[in-house]
């Protein structure tokens, strides 16, 4: 161990002859143990509301979603949709028919947005999970029925035990517009409600779900969709779902996207990212603010250590080399603070993950605020807290003219 590690190390764990040194040095220790635990535990907090966010858009968005490069849909009658339904990577294909519909029920009138899916759709919904009301069945025998979001059922006042019919009305694609009679150049379609559904805000305010045959009957298409769905099978690794969507896009050509999850909502995870950046920026800079005490605790250390600053210029040392011990010494005061608070950030997040001590006020579809603890945020903690420590302890170790004053 070379000489300056030696002497910050003993300078770190002795006890200063004047006792306000050891307690400013207590408390910058203490100040950079509660700022890393606090960045451990806010960004792992933050991490369980983006798993649960995540975990809602994988009921609502599938794995994959094939799309046409240019116009609104598409006949998903090629090799390339046969080959993927054939690959073992694929659990279920579903194809799909959304657009935006004028919706009235009894006295009520909205806009939203019907989603038609065909037998796979409704076999292999994860949207089933999420019924407040009914059942997720988009028939009854040979008659169809309807899905409705929660937010468009409670405005409408939509209840699946009612008789009132759901009516929706799109334009027709064929008919010509008549400013004397407009209804006569709108398609029209009534079906009944069979369950309200509710997953999250978009959703709830926006989507109905309905057969792909009704949709095709309201919207004027035959065999067209506006999108093919795909859900992979458990357990697939990372390069097994890279394979497959680049074997799919060989085959799909230019005319089609291929949009995973994060394509699909691009705007939501890309707030998120920013909202977590923003989050650590913030509270490595409330570190920064406390780091304040490492640099006042340094130079009054200088200051108290003047006679040992002599007595090793007398041995030879240079500035060069006492500015290298007093710079380990506040590095190691963060070090130490960093250390500690790693080590109760991590069991506080463990407790929570565990017991649930902190609940959450109120309804909502968890008891008790979630943990997720990750590696790469436990390294960005590190990392950031060590920086922020070791530029501190430089300030008042670079002053030559404190250290040459002495």
């Amino acid at each position: 161990m070379n000489l300056p590690l030696r002497l910050s190390l003993r300078y770190l764990f002795s006890r200063k002859s004047h006792n306000v040194i050891n307690i400013i040095s207590g408390i910058s220790v203490a100040g950079m143990a509660v700022g890393t635990a606090a960045l451990i535990v806010v960004l792992s907090v933050f991490n369980g509301f983006n798993s649960i966010v995540d975990g809602t858009l994988s009921d609502t968005d599938p794995d994959l979603k094939v799309v046409p490069a240019s116009g609104k849909v598409f006949v998903p009658d090629s090799a390339a949709f046969r080959w993927a339904y054939s690959e073992k990577a694929v659990l279920s294909m579903s194809s799909v028919l959304e657009d935006q519909v004028f919706i009235s029920y009894g006295a009520s009138e909205t806009v939203g947005k019907i989603k038609g899916g065909d037998a796979v759709f409704e076999e292999e919904s994860p949207l089933k999970a999420h019924m407040l009301d009914g059942a997720f069945s988009l028939h009854k025998g040979e008659l169809p029925r309807a899905v409705v979001g929660a937010e468009i059922a409670s405005r409408m006042g939509i209840n699946p035990r009612f008789v009132t019919p759901i009516e929706l009305y799109y334009p027709d694609r064929t008919a010509k517009f008549s400013p004397m009679n407009p209804s006569a150049s709108l398609s029209k379609v009534k079906i009944m409600p069979s369950g309200i559904v509710s997953v999250n805000q978009d959703v709830d305010t926006k989507y109905i779900f309905v057969p792909l045959e009704t949709a095709r009957e309201l919207l004027g298409y035959e065999e067209e969709v506006s999108a093919v769905e795909i859900r992979f099978a458990e357990g697939l690794s990372p390069r097994e779902k890279t394979a497959f969507v680049e074997g799919l896009s060989e085959r799909l050509g230019d005319g089609f996207w291929i949009m995973d999850r994060y394509r699909q909502n691009d705007a939501v995870y890309k707030m998120m990212r920013y909202e977590k950046a923003a989050i650590y920026l913030i509270l490595i800079f409330i570190i920064i603010i406390i780091a304040s005490n490492v640099f006042s605790s340094l130079t009054m250390l200088i200051l108290e250590k003047k006679e040992d600053i002599f007595t090793l210029r007398s041995m030879g040392a240079d500035d060069g080399t006492i500015r290298r011990i007093f710079r380990l010494e506040g590095w190691l005061v963060s070090l130490l603070g960093m250390i500690i608070g790693l080590v109760v950030g991590i069991l506080i997040v463990w407790l929570q993950q565990r017991f649930g001590i902190v609940k959450m006020n109120g309804n909502f579809i968890i008891d008790a605020y979630p943990a997720v603890l990750k590696f790469t945020d436990v390294l960005l903690a590190a990392g950031g807290v060590a920086l922020v420590g070791y530029f501190i302890a430089l300030i008042p170790s670079t002053n030559k003219k404190l250290i040459q004053q002495i």
